[in-house]
């Protein structure tokens, strides 16, 4: 018998979310593919491993067994790799990497120069994503590292199965147009009468802003939803709304039309890399962690607490 990591993936994903509709969803093929992969699966192991209850599927006696072991599995393909790439005498690897618009813009161009010159057999490949879909990408294997953010006010729990390394706090201002009164050392509270310019809430950014605006005392009236930051800043400096900005975020700011201003009470958001359990044994994923800690540094993120 002869198992395949990839259809092992896919069985985690069924397994997490409940069906395969969902899993398709969040794995991005199509229900069909899915099911495909299931169905080989039962075929390597010669018994199924999903049966039927009512219109939905559950994992069969089989499937929840190597559900089980799907994890420990998966862990040591990712020890098998660190064991092969530290018996080189040079560290070459080619690696993905989701990372969010700010992070693309401002860390992403001084890490691969870092690369270049300390570790120049590490390609880094590097696809824009939603932290729900980077860490859904990650799991399946499609990416070996992801940059995400943490909002204390709207906390995820997708780091409970990943490694992660805090690279920092990323502070967030107000991003007003300048012909607003709005000084150094204002409260979130004062925005209430605002009109907002933010993403949606299906995004786990527009969640976290809504919820920070909630706990100041009001909704936000958001008059536009726009998930660029640099779309949002645009708007803002040709008079259109407010939005929040990060220090990460500045990058995208207009030269002109539009003011930066820092709250009284700061509001923060950790950014940090993940990666599989136990990828960071990898000299390539450890080599890529310690460029993005020094380009962090450099940005002048916040030490993480």
């Amino acid at each position: 018998m002869e198992l395949s990591l990839r259809r092992l993936r896919t069985l985690r994903e069924v397994a997490r979310r409940g069906g395969i509709n969902a899993a398709a969803a969040a794995l991005h093929y199509s229900p069909s593919a899915v099911s495909q992969q299931i169905e080989a699966l039962s075929a390597e192991v010669g018994a199924p491993v999903l049966e039927r209850v009512g219109r939905g599927v559950r994992l069969s006696q089989v499937g929840r067994v190597l559900a089980e072991h799907a994890d420990v599995l998966l862990a040591a393909e990712q020890r098998a790799c660190a064991a092969v790439e530290s018996a080189r005498h040079a560290v070459t690897a080619h690696l993905g990497i989701g990372v969010f618009a700010a992070a693309a813009a401002s860390l992403l161009p001084a890490v691969l120069a870092d690369l270049h010159a300390h570790h120049p057999g590490i390609t880094l490949e590097s696809s824009e994503v939603d932290t729900e879909d980077a860490v859904t990408d990650l799991r399946h294997g499609h990416l070996d590292l992801a940059l995400l953010l943490d909002y204390p006010d709207a906390p995820e729990p997708w780091a409970a199965d990943l490694g992660v390394r805090p690279l920092g706090l990323d502070r967030m201002h107000l991003a007003a147009p300048t012909d607003s009164s709005y000084g150094p050392g204002t409260d979130l509270a004062e925005l209430a009468h605002e009109n907002w310019i933010i993403s949606g809430p299906q995004t786990y950014y527009g969640r976290a802003v809504r919820t920070a605006c909630r706990r100041a005392g009001f909704e936000p009236r958001v008059r536009h939803q726009v998930d660029g930051l640099a779309t949002a800043l645009a708007m803002v400096a040709a008079g259109l709304g407010v939005t929040l900005a990060s220090d990460l975020g500045r990058v995208f700011a207009p030269a002109e039309g539009i003011r930066i201003v820092p709250f009284e009470r700061p509001l923060r958001r950790a950014v940090v890399v993940a990666h599989l359990p136990h990828a960071d044994d990898r000299p390539s994923v450890q080599a890529v962690l310690e460029a993005f800690g020094r380009a962090a540094a450099a940005r002048d993120l916040e030490p993480p607490g």
